[in-house]
């Protein structure tokens, strides 16, 4: 063909195929070949690439640990001959069940998770509703309210041992300034339990203020706008407006506290120094008992059992959360 046809021919419409001097194949095709097919492959794989450091090390340290806990727990294992294992089935468990210690570390983790965990929550929605309001220093608020959350356990407990004091602790004190007498905070039974659960009402109650303040800032301000149209005071649209809207906010609390409380651990342990959560074992919690057992008296097996019975309490417990949550939910919708 000469330039002079081909300049005649002008140029190829958009969509037509190779013209016939056009070179085609493997090595020239993007789509074609073994880089093309590596291209799709990683993007079928890139998927479950992503999301494999996550079960890698969930597998690693959360399912296999939790499995080999069960496996342990039905045999007799000593912390001095670690390597020593005596088939016991669940003997660690019917005398687990046998023991009145266990008993009362349950009832004190029940006690001290309830006298925690509803004044906490409490005072966090109080908290985050007024900081709902447009105030001054608002930011600084916020932040302040988070410190005792960012303070470590440690700290925190040996602060307020001191507190508690018998003897001079600013808390008596302030009793005998009222004109009581002062008061045995680590041997009562109630008292020492009241200490330390205001230890967990310090550090969390900010933590979750900020979660229900973060869930009133998603609930549309129209509502409120429309609540007040109606003559609805504030109160009537905390009432209506701000608790119904909160509601899944409020069930997330309350399971993530009931957690914390069944976990309960380095507050009755350093309140005192003991193991034995006081000399009468007054608030002794399970995870104590459950340290007490492995660390104290060298039980591991036991303790293994006394772990999975609070793995038990623990989805027995969210599972009741959630259920009444779920009714109260379909009871609302029905209306």
């Amino acid at each position: 063909m000469s330039p002079t046809s081909t300049a005649k021919a002008g140029p190829r419409p958009a969509g037509a195929g190779p013209g016939p001097g056009t070179r085609t194949g493997p090595g020239t095709d993007p789509d074609v070949g073994p880089a093309a097919a590596l291209r799709r492959s990683w993007r079928k794989a890139s998927p479950y690439a992503y999301v494999a450091p996550f079960f890698t090390l969930f597998l690693a340290f959360g399912l296999f640990p939790l499995l080999y806990t069960a496996f342990v727990s039905l045999y007799r294992v000593e912390l001095q001959t670690s390597g020593e294992m005596e088939w016991r089935g669940i003997a660690n468990y019917t005398a687990l069940f046998a023991d009145d210690y266990f008993w009362i570390s349950l009832r004190n983790t029940f006690t001290i998770g309830v006298l925690s965990t509803v004044p906490q929550l409490a005072m966090a929605l109080g908290l985050a509703h007024l900081l709902n309001y447009k105030l001054r220093g608002r930011t600084f608020i916020r932040t302040a309210v988070l410190l005792p959350y960012a303070t470590s356990v440690a700290a925190a407990t040996l602060v307020f041992a001191q507190l508690f004091g018998r003897d001079f602790g600013l808390i008596n004190y302030v009793i005998g300034l009222v004109g009581f007498d002062p008061v045995d905070w680590q041997t009562g039974t109630v008292a020492s339990q009241i200490a330390v659960s205001s230890i967990v009402i310090w550090r969390w109650t900010g933590y979750n203020a900020l979660i229900y303040l973060a869930g009133m800032q998603s609930i549309p301000h129209e509502l409120y706008e429309a609540a007040e149209i109606d003559g609805a005071s504030r109160w009537r649209q905390f009432l209506h407006v701000t608790l119904p809207g909160l509601r899944p906010t409020i069930v997330f609390t309350v399971i993530v506290s009931t957690i914390g409380a069944t976990q309960l651990f380095g507050e009755p342990l350093l309140f005192e120094g003991s193991m034995s959560g006081g000399i009468s074992h007054q608030y002794q919690t399970l995870g104590l008992y459950m340290y007490e057992q492995g660390w104290g008296f060298f039980h591991l097996g036991r303790a293994a059992a006394i772990a999975w019975v609070m793995f038990v309490l623990i989805v027995v417990l969210v599972g009741v959360n959630a259920l009444i949550a779920r009714r109260r939910a379909r009871k609302e919708a029905g209306r």
